[in-house]
């Protein structure tokens, strides 16, 4: 795997800043993981906004303020990340926060990037922007949060699972986990939601997913409970925070 430093010298960045990237054409992905979003980059944040307002960055905005360890230079797993807009988040909260930044699309990346010049990470700040999957998360690396915004939808009930187990594996001992999606729907308008959103996506982006995997269920089978919870958007959306629990806690609702 290449390490490019990137950015370090210039004046618009002020934190350490990483580009990492396979040393060949092969990237490493789950096997049955969503699909590269790249196609959809140019739009996706307009479309998003358009549908849910501001649904969506609400729930982010609400699940990081409510869980985010009070170590400030915390070692942060993002997976996911899209466009970057939930760096500019995550350091307002925790300005000298170490994050690895996973995402498959390298076109999503080239947004971070963008976006990292004109929003420069704090001093004190690390990033590393690593084009991959879950699967390029090293077995020795370890996290004080992990953090899984609008990702989980996107397994096929198959790969979940293992990828769980994988992230799981990623957290350092009562490391909380962090998750805002979409919340599973048996009936109503939530449910042809989520059949609209998942056609559209297998259409433009080839997301291998058709239905809604049951997140919820897979995490809770890892042991984990929500020690914290709230919904947006007339309950479509969730966001959750995670840990290892007694009995007592709430199982994911």
């Amino acid at each position: 795997m290449r390490r490019l430093l990137i950015g370090c010298a210039k004046p618009s960045f002020t934190g350490l800043f990483l580009f990492t990237m396979p040393s060949d054409s092969s990237i490493p992905t789950s096997t049955t993981h969503a699909a590269d979003f790249g196609p959809a980059a140019w739009f996706y944040d307009t479309l998003a906004g358009l549908i849910f307002g501001g649904a969506l960055r609400r729930s982010q905005r609400a699940t990081l303020a409510a869980g985010l360890p009070p170590n400030p230079a915390l070692r942060v797993l993002v997976l996911g990340g899209g466009a970057g807009w939930v760096l500019s988040e995550l350091w307002r909260l925790r300005p000298q926060a170490q994050v690895l930044y996973v995402e498959v699309s390298e076109a999503m990346l080239a947004r971070t990037r963008a976006r990292l010049r004109r929003h420069p990470m704090p001093a004190g700040a690390a990033l590393e922007l690593r084009q991959g999957s879950e699967a390029s998360v090293r077995p020795d690396e370890r996290f004080d949060v992990i953090i899984t915004f609008f990702v989980l939808d996107c397994f096929t009930q198959a790969a979940l699972p293992g990828a769980l187990a994988r992230l799981h594996a990623a957290r350092h001992p009562g490391a909380p986990w962090l998750v805002t999606d979409f919340w599973p729907a048996r009936r109503g308008w939530r449910r042809w939601l989520l059949r609209a959103m998942y056609w559209f996506f297998g259409f433009t982006v080839g997301l291998r997913a058709w239905q809604m995997p049951p997140w919820p269920a897979e995490l809770a089978a890892l042991g984990l409970r929500s020690r914290w919870e709230q919904h947006f958007f007339g309950r479509a959306i969730a966001g959750i925070i995670l840990n290892e629990a007694p009995a007592e806690a709430n199982e994911i609702s």
